[in-house]
């Protein structure tokens, strides 16, 4: 391809363009061959697909001159060739159809994800500078540190308190606050911080939490609280392991609003006959919640749940933000990035590839569960 190019360059201008309209006007005319020609019925064009079969795997060894090339060729022609012969059945335009709708989020998804999940999985076997394979080193370093299990430890903890605390609190405020005189202001009040940046709640906790000297003024409202009732200031971001649980607190006041508002739509969905025939039946409040409002917000509960656990196991701002991951409250996800700074290419890796198999568990779960909602439907 590259002597090509040269050979188009010796040219005269006006010749360089007879042949590029040229070229062009090939890879048109072969566009057309494998979307409208040969895609029809008929033994003529089974042997034309099968000629050409044969014909671009051996064009592409010549341009290229490589048997790696051809090969990989082969395999994509073969492929593309096994739907126009589906094409061919089905009726003439299903290939085209099939493409048109499906090819940009293929290639999103190839461009956006996939390769960028490869290349990750493959640079954690490798060094700091990608360059030498040193095997499990990476994930040795991180499961052999305390630091580094400390760093595993804290992100599960994350997970398992912000999204079940967020959703028992949102369940709660929900149910509670709905239909109520201001219920429109009490929910406004909840689902305000969640316009709020992660950054920006890790600036307003942090502020909540600072810590002076108690022969100063404190600014910090909980240190202010308790010199009011006669206590010392404490340095909350300090002390692991509560450290990481006041942490914990910024997300679950960022989260509790998401999660109030998806349930309490839900709750709202809720067939009122349910819960008449239940109380007809002398079920009691409590009973009634959970043997009708619950099952029937199932769906909406698991939303809530594997969405939040999500952004538990990815949270980066807030630890960020408040410690920097310091005094023992860093997570996965800021330790890749701390790795990264460091020019450690291969121990950053290894810690996205821990955080995504962490993450597709429950994204699996979430499909699945979404899968039978559709069977049920």
């Amino acid at each position: 391809m590259t002597a090509f190019f040269q050979w188009i360059g010796t040219m005269h201008p006006i010749l360089q363009a007879v042949v590029v309209v040229i070229a062009f006007a090939l890879v048109v005319a072969i566009i057309l061959l494998l979307v409208d020609i040969a895609p029809r019925s008929g033994a003529l064009y089974t042997g034309i697909r099968l000629a050409m079969c044969l014909l671009i795997p051996l064009i592409v060894m010549w341009v290229f001159n490589s048997y790696y090339w051809a090969m990989g060729v082969a395999v994509a022609v073969g492929g593309l060739f096994f739907l126009l012969d589906y094409r061919s059945r089905e009726g003439k335009g299903y290939l085209i159809q099939l493409v048109a709708f499906m090819a940009p989020a293929m290639l999103l998804l190839m461009v956006g994800l996939i390769l960028p999940t490869l290349q990750t999985f493959v640079a954690s076997f490798m060094n700091s500078s990608g360059k030498d394979f040193v095997g499990l080193n990476n994930y040795l370093w991180i499961f052999g540190q305390p630091d580094g299990l400390r760093v595993v430890l804290n992100t599960v903890v994350w997970v398992l308190l912000v999204p079940t605390v967020s959703t028992i609190v949102g369940l709660a405020y929900a149910v509670f606050i709905d239909r109520t005189r201001g219920e429109k202001i009490y929910k406004v009040l909840v689902f305000m911080p969640m316009a709020i940046s992660f950054v920006g709640a890790g600036i307003i906790w942090r502020f909540m939490y600072e810590y002076r000297g108690k022969e100063f003024d404190q600014i910090g409202l909980l240190n202010q609280i308790l010199v009011w009732f006669g206590g010392e200031p404490q340095q909350w971001l300090l002390n692991p392991p509560w450290n990481t649980l006041f942490l914990i607190v910024v997300l679950i006041w960022v989260q509790t609003g998401f999660a109030m508002v998806v349930l309490s739509a839900s709750i709202k969905g809720v067939p009122a006959e349910l819960l008449e025939a239940a109380e007809l039946d002398g079920a009691n409040p409590w009973q009634r919640f959970i043997s009708v409002t619950v099952p029937a917000i199932r769906p909406a509960l698991i939303v809530v749940l594997t969405t939040i656990s999500i952004a538990s196991l990815k949270v980066f701002d807030i630890v960020r933000t408040m410690t920097g991951g310091n005094y023992e409250t860093s997570v996965l996800a800021n330790e890749m990035y701390t790795q990264f700074t460091k020019f450690e290419g291969g121990r950053s890796a290894a810690l996205a590839v821990i955080l995504f198999i962490l993450v597709l568990p429950i994204v699996i779960y979430n499909a699945r569960q979404i899968q039978k909602q559709r069977e049920i439907r």
